[in-house]
Protein backbone atom coordinates (compact mmCIF):
# COMPACT_ATOMS: atom_id res chain seq x y z
CA UNK A 1 0.00 0.00 0.00
CA UNK A 2 1.51 3.55 -0.63
CA UNK A 3 1.85 5.59 2.44
CA UNK A 4 1.40 8.91 2.51
CA UNK A 5 5.27 10.44 2.68
CA UNK A 6 5.63 8.37 -0.68
CA UNK A 7 1.75 9.77 -2.18
CA UNK A 8 4.04 13.71 -1.36
CA UNK A 9 6.60 12.23 -3.08
CA UNK A 10 5.32 11.39 -5.95
CA UNK A 11 3.07 14.24 -6.27
CA UNK A 12 6.12 16.71 -5.94
CA UNK A 13 7.84 14.99 -8.72
CA UNK A 14 4.64 15.38 -10.98
CA UNK A 15 4.68 19.61 -9.75
CA UNK A 16 8.20 19.87 -10.84
CA UNK A 17 7.36 18.02 -14.46
CA UNK A 18 4.86 20.79 -15.15
CA UNK A 19 5.67 23.16 -17.99
CA UNK A 20 5.21 26.39 -15.07
CA UNK A 21 4.31 29.82 -15.78
CA UNK A 22 7.42 32.07 -14.90
CA UNK A 23 7.63 33.28 -11.65
CA UNK A 24 8.83 37.31 -11.38
CA UNK A 25 10.02 40.09 -9.30
CA UNK A 26 7.24 42.18 -9.03
CA UNK A 27 8.31 45.18 -11.60
CA UNK A 28 7.87 42.45 -14.15
CA UNK A 29 4.70 41.35 -12.84
CA UNK A 30 3.35 44.95 -13.32
CA UNK A 31 4.57 45.47 -16.67
CA UNK A 32 3.38 41.99 -17.93
CA UNK A 33 -0.44 42.91 -16.17
CA UNK A 34 -0.46 46.02 -17.81
CA UNK A 35 -0.34 44.70 -20.78
CA UNK A 36 -3.08 41.92 -19.84
CA UNK A 37 -5.09 45.18 -18.39
CA UNK A 38 -4.98 46.77 -22.08
CA UNK A 39 -6.70 43.31 -23.52
CA UNK A 40 -8.71 43.19 -20.69
CA UNK A 41 -10.33 46.84 -21.27
CA UNK A 42 -10.79 46.30 -24.39
CA UNK A 43 -12.51 43.35 -24.47
CA UNK A 44 -14.89 44.76 -21.71
CA UNK A 45 -15.91 47.83 -24.57
CA UNK A 46 -16.69 44.85 -27.27
CA UNK A 47 -19.33 43.66 -24.41
CA UNK A 48 -20.62 46.61 -23.64
CA UNK A 49 -21.21 47.64 -27.14
CA UNK A 50 -22.85 43.80 -27.53
CA UNK A 51 -24.89 44.28 -24.64
CA UNK A 52 -26.48 48.05 -26.06
CA UNK A 53 -26.84 46.31 -29.27
CA UNK A 54 -29.05 43.10 -27.40
CA UNK A 55 -30.56 45.84 -25.84
CA UNK A 56 -32.25 47.43 -28.94
CA UNK A 57 -32.95 43.88 -30.71
CA UNK A 58 -36.26 44.03 -32.10
CA UNK A 59 -39.53 42.74 -31.02
CA UNK A 60 -41.61 40.08 -32.46
CA UNK A 61 -45.31 39.69 -31.38
CA UNK A 62 -46.21 36.50 -30.03
CA UNK A 63 -50.03 35.18 -31.80
CA UNK A 64 -50.05 32.12 -30.53
CA UNK A 65 -51.57 31.14 -27.35
CA UNK A 66 -49.39 28.87 -25.02
CA UNK A 67 -49.97 27.15 -22.28
CA UNK A 68 -48.01 25.85 -19.39
CA UNK A 69 -49.08 23.68 -16.27
CA UNK A 70 -47.78 25.48 -12.82
CA UNK A 71 -48.43 24.20 -9.27
CA UNK A 72 -51.70 26.32 -9.44
CA UNK A 73 -53.23 24.76 -12.46
CA UNK A 74 -53.06 25.89 -16.11
CA UNK A 75 -51.31 28.67 -16.72
CA UNK A 76 -51.23 31.06 -19.99
CA UNK A 77 -47.73 32.39 -21.26
CA UNK A 78 -48.96 36.09 -19.85
CA UNK A 79 -49.12 35.10 -17.04
CA UNK A 80 -45.90 33.78 -16.26
CA UNK A 81 -45.00 37.38 -16.51
CA UNK A 82 -46.13 37.32 -12.39
CA UNK A 83 -47.20 41.07 -13.50
CA UNK A 84 -43.91 41.97 -14.15
CA UNK A 85 -42.85 43.83 -17.46
CA UNK A 86 -40.31 41.43 -18.63
CA UNK A 87 -39.71 37.94 -18.75
CA UNK A 88 -36.55 35.75 -18.71
CA UNK A 89 -37.52 31.78 -19.63
CA UNK A 90 -34.97 29.52 -19.27
CA UNK A 91 -35.64 26.01 -20.74
CA UNK A 92 -34.54 23.44 -18.78
CA UNK A 93 -33.81 20.08 -19.74
CA UNK A 94 -35.57 17.60 -17.37
CA UNK A 95 -37.70 15.07 -19.00
CA UNK A 96 -38.02 11.52 -19.73
CA UNK A 97 -34.48 10.52 -22.34
CA UNK A 98 -32.73 13.33 -20.65
CA UNK A 99 -29.11 12.10 -18.72
CA UNK A 100 -30.21 12.00 -15.08
CA UNK A 101 -33.79 11.58 -15.66
CA UNK A 102 -35.84 10.91 -13.30
CA UNK A 103 -33.42 11.71 -10.33
CA UNK A 104 -31.68 14.72 -11.90
CA UNK A 105 -31.94 17.35 -14.55
CA UNK A 106 -29.15 17.64 -16.75
CA UNK A 107 -26.08 18.48 -15.61
CA UNK A 108 -25.71 21.61 -17.25
CA UNK A 109 -29.33 23.08 -16.22
CA UNK A 110 -28.24 21.99 -12.67
CA UNK A 111 -24.91 23.72 -12.47
CA UNK A 112 -27.45 27.02 -13.95
CA UNK A 113 -29.74 26.29 -11.02
CA UNK A 114 -27.87 25.84 -8.41
CA UNK A 115 -26.44 29.56 -9.11
CA UNK A 116 -29.70 31.42 -9.51
CA UNK A 117 -29.58 33.86 -6.62
CA UNK A 118 -32.62 35.55 -4.80
CA UNK A 119 -34.99 36.45 -7.01
CA UNK A 120 -35.90 39.79 -5.32
CA UNK A 121 -32.81 41.29 -6.89
CA UNK A 122 -34.26 40.56 -10.58
CA UNK A 123 -38.16 41.33 -9.34
CA UNK A 124 -36.75 45.01 -8.17
CA UNK A 125 -35.77 45.31 -12.04
CA UNK A 126 -39.35 44.55 -12.93
CA UNK A 127 -38.01 41.26 -14.05
CA UNK A 128 -39.38 37.49 -13.22
CA UNK A 129 -37.33 34.20 -14.49
CA UNK A 130 -38.91 31.03 -14.85
CA UNK A 131 -37.61 27.51 -15.64
CA UNK A 132 -39.54 25.12 -18.07
CA UNK A 133 -39.61 21.75 -19.30
CA UNK A 134 -41.57 19.21 -20.38
CA UNK A 135 -41.35 17.05 -17.18
CA UNK A 136 -44.54 16.83 -15.29
CA UNK A 137 -45.07 18.96 -12.03
CA UNK A 138 -45.05 16.37 -9.35
CA UNK A 139 -41.27 15.42 -10.66
CA UNK A 140 -40.62 19.20 -11.21
CA UNK A 141 -41.73 20.05 -7.30
CA UNK A 142 -40.23 16.82 -6.25
CA UNK A 143 -36.58 17.96 -7.82
CA UNK A 144 -37.03 21.08 -6.47
CA UNK A 145 -37.45 20.34 -2.91
CA UNK A 146 -33.98 17.79 -3.08
CA UNK A 147 -32.13 20.53 -5.00
CA UNK A 148 -32.95 22.79 -2.78
CA UNK A 149 -34.21 25.13 -5.92
CA UNK A 150 -36.91 27.98 -5.71
CA UNK A 151 -37.26 29.36 -8.84
CA UNK A 152 -40.37 28.48 -10.38
CA UNK A 153 -40.53 26.07 -12.67
CA UNK A 154 -43.16 25.23 -15.50
CA UNK A 155 -44.38 22.32 -17.49
CA UNK A 156 -44.54 22.99 -21.22
CA UNK A 157 -47.35 21.64 -22.95
CA UNK A 158 -47.35 22.59 -26.79
CA UNK A 159 -43.95 23.23 -29.17
CA UNK A 160 -43.08 26.76 -26.88
CA UNK A 161 -39.86 26.01 -26.91
CA UNK A 162 -39.29 24.56 -30.66
CA UNK A 163 -41.07 27.98 -31.71
CA UNK A 164 -39.02 30.23 -30.02
CA UNK A 165 -35.09 28.21 -30.88
CA UNK A 166 -34.51 27.93 -26.86
CA UNK A 167 -33.59 24.61 -27.34
CA UNK A 168 -31.59 24.21 -23.96
CA UNK A 169 -31.20 27.99 -23.94
CA UNK A 170 -33.35 31.51 -22.65
CA UNK A 171 -35.74 33.47 -24.04
CA UNK A 172 -36.85 37.58 -22.97
CA UNK A 173 -40.15 38.25 -23.18
CA UNK A 174 -41.62 41.60 -22.96
CA UNK A 175 -45.60 41.80 -21.69
CA UNK A 176 -47.86 44.87 -22.92
CA UNK A 177 -50.23 44.22 -20.04
CA UNK A 178 -49.63 47.39 -18.61
CA UNK A 179 -49.43 49.73 -21.43
CA UNK A 180 -52.82 48.14 -23.51
CA UNK A 181 -56.04 47.22 -22.93
CA UNK A 182 -55.54 44.26 -24.79
CA UNK A 183 -52.42 42.45 -23.36
CA UNK A 184 -49.96 40.97 -25.70
CA UNK A 185 -46.74 39.34 -25.68
CA UNK A 186 -43.87 40.55 -27.42
CA UNK A 187 -40.48 38.09 -27.74
CA UNK A 188 -37.09 39.76 -28.01
CA UNK A 189 -34.28 37.44 -27.53
CA UNK A 190 -32.98 33.59 -27.83
CA UNK A 191 -29.47 33.11 -26.57
CA UNK A 192 -28.15 29.65 -27.92
CA UNK A 193 -25.23 28.34 -27.94
CA UNK A 194 -23.25 30.31 -25.51
CA UNK A 195 -25.51 31.17 -22.78
CA UNK A 196 -23.23 29.84 -20.31
CA UNK A 197 -21.73 33.27 -20.28
CA UNK A 198 -24.44 34.09 -17.59
CA UNK A 199 -23.10 31.46 -14.91
CA UNK A 200 -20.51 32.82 -12.87
CA UNK A 201 -18.98 29.40 -11.61
CA UNK A 202 -17.59 28.67 -15.17
CA UNK A 203 -16.06 32.29 -15.52
CA UNK A 204 -14.27 31.81 -12.24
CA UNK A 205 -12.83 28.37 -13.21
CA UNK A 206 -11.79 29.53 -17.02
CA UNK A 207 -10.11 32.27 -15.40
CA UNK A 208 -8.49 30.48 -12.89
CA UNK A 209 -4.25 30.90 -13.13
CA UNK A 210 -2.46 27.96 -13.68
CA UNK A 211 1.15 26.92 -13.20
CA UNK A 212 0.86 24.23 -15.93
CA UNK A 213 1.16 26.03 -18.72
CA UNK A 214 0.33 22.60 -20.99
CA UNK A 215 -2.06 22.69 -24.03
CA UNK A 216 -3.01 26.55 -22.42
CA UNK A 217 0.11 28.21 -24.51
CA UNK A 218 -1.71 26.82 -27.19
CA UNK A 219 -5.39 28.76 -25.90
CA UNK A 220 -6.47 25.04 -25.36
CA UNK A 221 -8.69 24.13 -22.48
CA UNK A 222 -7.36 22.25 -19.32
CA UNK A 223 -9.95 19.12 -19.54
CA UNK A 224 -12.55 18.89 -22.18
CA UNK A 225 -15.16 20.95 -22.13
CA UNK A 226 -17.75 20.39 -19.14
CA UNK A 227 -16.49 17.20 -18.19
CA UNK A 228 -16.11 18.45 -14.58
CA UNK A 229 -19.55 19.76 -14.12
CA UNK A 230 -21.83 17.36 -12.18
CA UNK A 231 -25.00 17.48 -9.70
CA UNK A 232 -24.55 19.18 -6.12
CA UNK A 233 -25.28 15.80 -4.12
CA UNK A 234 -22.48 13.99 -6.00
CA UNK A 235 -20.17 16.50 -4.57
CA UNK A 236 -21.13 15.69 -1.22
CA UNK A 237 -18.77 13.55 0.68
CA UNK A 238 -18.93 10.04 1.33
CA UNK A 239 -22.05 10.35 -1.65
CA UNK A 240 -21.43 7.87 -4.90
CA UNK A 241 -21.82 9.78 -7.97
CA UNK A 242 -24.05 8.27 -10.14
CA UNK A 243 -22.72 5.17 -12.21
CA UNK A 244 -23.94 6.44 -15.90
CA UNK A 245 -21.57 9.99 -14.95
CA UNK A 246 -18.38 7.54 -13.92
CA UNK A 247 -18.64 5.74 -17.07
CA UNK A 248 -19.23 8.96 -19.42
CA UNK A 249 -16.17 10.50 -17.59
CA UNK A 250 -14.24 7.45 -18.14
CA UNK A 251 -14.88 7.80 -21.64
CA UNK A 252 -17.52 9.55 -23.58
CA UNK A 253 -17.76 6.99 -25.97
CA UNK A 254 -18.29 4.00 -23.99
CA UNK A 255 -21.05 4.95 -22.86
CA UNK A 256 -24.11 2.89 -22.64
CA UNK A 257 -26.87 5.63 -22.15
CA UNK A 258 -29.24 7.42 -24.64
CA UNK A 259 -27.61 10.61 -25.43
CA UNK A 260 -29.58 13.64 -24.54
CA UNK A 261 -32.33 14.64 -26.94
CA UNK A 262 -31.59 17.30 -29.05
CA UNK A 263 -28.58 19.41 -27.73
CA UNK A 264 -29.64 18.79 -24.07
CA UNK A 265 -25.90 18.57 -22.76
CA UNK A 266 -24.17 20.42 -25.19
CA UNK A 267 -23.84 24.00 -23.79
Amino acid sequence: MTTNKERDIEHGNAHLALNTTPIVLQQEWEAAWQQMLVKEKARMRVRDALSAERRRMRWMAVEKKYEFDGPNGKERLLDLFEGRRQLIIYRAFFEPRVFGWPDHACRGCSLGADQVAHLSYLNARDTTLAYASHAPQADIARLKARMGWQMPWYTMTDSFDVDFGVDHDTATMHSSERRQSVPHVFHQLAQRRGDGNHLELPRHVGARPSRDLGGLAKGLPRTPPYKWWNWLDNFVAETAPDARWIDIIIDPRRSRYPKVRRRGEGM
